[in-house]
Parts: structure tokens; C-alpha cells; sequence
């Protein structure tokens, strides 16, 4: 019988990891989180007490009970600490290299029992899986930013990722307050499939000399009820980041539609990676942000 999920750990404590380690505390596990450097750690740290925080201020959460929370995480930079997970969640940068690179030596140190998941938006999980010896104890567990808000979390099964397994990563995302559903191992899953298509899209509206900025973005909400426009989103969750998922389902599907834009590619060189370094289709600096200047 497999063992009871208690502790869970996560790789990251970034935007994604941090949220994703909220989630758990907030559900009664034990979490374990793991980042490259202390000065990581501790940002990452400050995110999930602001969060909490905020959650207080707002009455949405006790004082004591984000006291409680706060007490069920550990962090730690040495990966040997996460050796008693019962499940291990992956949520660092897309990159292959480095991601396998932790799955390989976490496979060494953790329980055979334990297993493992990858939040990635773009990569394979059978190709993840590949730098261990647990395939078949190895699953998708894609969250959406922000992890605290946004219900839904993509549950995959990949081609060895046994029915046990899926269906334990299954009801652990509920366990946690979210609303799974099921996905096959494709690149990009069901709402990255559908969504990067639609934001390369509006860039390259914007390339083209369609509309403008806003116009694009306004069109978007009162024509289609979006609740933003999808140069606001991409804004948000990143030039730098959505290029990069770009590039990775282009290389898997070599369909155009996932083809990172010429204007995209410029922007992410000029340092234009959306709200998080002040600038990308708009300019955050000011109180209300104002469409940056592109060169068009």
C-alpha cells in the first residue's frame, strides 16, 4: 500500500515556488522548500509571509492561523534536506539541464515510495522522468500564477506514470483546495497549447501595425470578456519567461503558431521582460502603467 503523503517538498521558491509552498502549509503538510542560495531563499521566504500577511490583513485569514502555517516550512540550499519527502514538486526556471540535474540526485536520496512531479509549463514530463529510475512514480503537477488565487492545476500522466501514481497526484491537488484536471503529456499541456498561440498572436498584431497596444488589449476584453488583454498577461507573466516556453513547444511541434515572434525576441535582448523589471508592452514605472515605446 503506498505511504500516506505528509511532507511535501519543493524545488524553487521563486514566483511559482513560493506559492506553491503556501498552498501546501496552508493544507496542513509539512514543507520542505529548496533554493540555490540563501539570498533565494530568503526572498522567496518574504514572498509567502507577505502573502500571508495580506491574507490576514484582508480577514481572510487568522493571525494564529498564518502563525501555524509559517511553522509547517523549512527552507534549506542543500538538496539531501528533502530526502524525507513523501512528494517532491520541481517549480525552478525551464531549463532541462537543471531540472534533471535535481530529479537525478533527488532519485538517490528519497524513498522509492516518493514521487515525484514537475510544475512545468512547456517541457515533457517523460523526458523529465528520464534522469530517474521512477518513471512510473512520476506525474505533472502544473499550477498557475497566482498559485495561492487560481484554482485549477493540470494533473499529467505521462506514457510510464503508473494509474497509481496519477490518481495520488490527482487527489493530492485537491487535497489542497484546487480543481484538477486530467492531461496527456504534450508540450504546453491544454492551457498553454491554447494560450501562447494567442499571446504571439497579439504580438504579432502589434508587429504588424493592427492596432495598437491597448486597442489590441481593449479589444480582447469587451470584445471576447477577457479580464484583461493578452499584452497586459503577457506583461505579467513575463516576456522573457513566455519566449522561452515559446521556443520549447516550437521545437516540439515546429507548428509556426508557437514561433517566437521577431518583436518578442527584441524586446526580451532589450531588457523588456514585462511588470517584473518595470517594462515590457507597457511601461510600469509610474502609478498607472503607459504603452512603452517600441520603435515601430
Amino acid at each position: 500500500m503506498a505511504a500516506e503523503i505528509r511532507t511535501v517538498g519543493v524545488l524553487g521558491c521563486g514566483l511559482m515556488g513560493s506559492g506553491i509552498v503556501e498552498v501546501c502549509a496552508k493544507a496542513g503538510f509539512s514543507t520542505l522548500v529548496l533554493e540555490q542560495g540563501e539570498e533565494a531563499l530568503m526572498a522567496g521566504m518574504r514572498k509567502i509571509q507577505g502573502s500571508l500577511g495580506r491574507a490576514v490583513e484582508r480577514k481572510r485569514l487568522g493571525a494564529e492561523e498564518a502563525t501555524q502555517i509559517e511553522s509547517r516550512i523549512s527552507g534549506t540550499t542543500t538538496v539531501e534536506d528533502l530526502a524525507p519527502a513523501d512528494l517532491v514538486i520541481e517549480a525552478v526556471v525551464e531549463d532541462l539541464g537543471l531540472k534533471k540535474e535535481l530529479f537525478s540526485a533527488l532519485d538517490r536520496l528519497c524513498s522509492e515510495a516518493t514521487i515525484f512531479a514537475s510544475n512545468t509549463s512547456s517541457l515533457t514530463i517523460t523526458e523529465l522522468a528520464g534522469a530517474t529510475d521512477r518513471a512510473d512514480r512520476f506525474a505533472g503537477l502544473h499550477f498557475f500564477n497566482p498559485v495561492p488565487v487560481m484554482k485549477l492545476v493540470e494533473v499529467v500522466r505521462a506514457v510510464r506514470t503508473s494509474a497509481e501514481t496519477f490518481e495520488r497526484a490527482f487527489a493530492f491537488a485537491k487535497s489542497i483546495g484546487k480543481e484538477p484536471i486530467a492531461c496527456k503529456d504534450s508540450s504546453g499541456f491544454v492551457v498553454n497549447r491554447l494560450l501562447v498561440p494567442y499571446i504571439l498572436g497579439a504580438v504579432r498584431a502589434v508587429e504588424a501595425g493592427v492596432a495598437s497596444v491597448p486597442d489590441i488589449d481593449k479589444g480582447m476584453m469587451l470584445g471576447c470578456g477577457h479580464p484583461m488583454g493578452p499584452l497586459t498577461l503577457l506583461d505579467f507573466v513575463g516576456l522573457d519567461t513566455t519566449h522561452r516556453i515559446a521556443e520549447i513547444m516550437f521545437e516540439e511541434y515546429k507548428d509556426p503558431l508557437f514561433a517566437s515572434p521577431p518583436l518578442l525576441r527584441r524586446m526580451v535582448l532589450a531588457g523588456y521582460h514585462g511588470k517584473k523589471s518595470g517594462r515590457g508592452f507597457y511601461d510600469w514605472s509610474g502609478d498607472k502603467p503607459v504603452p512603452s515605446e517600441l520603435g515601430l
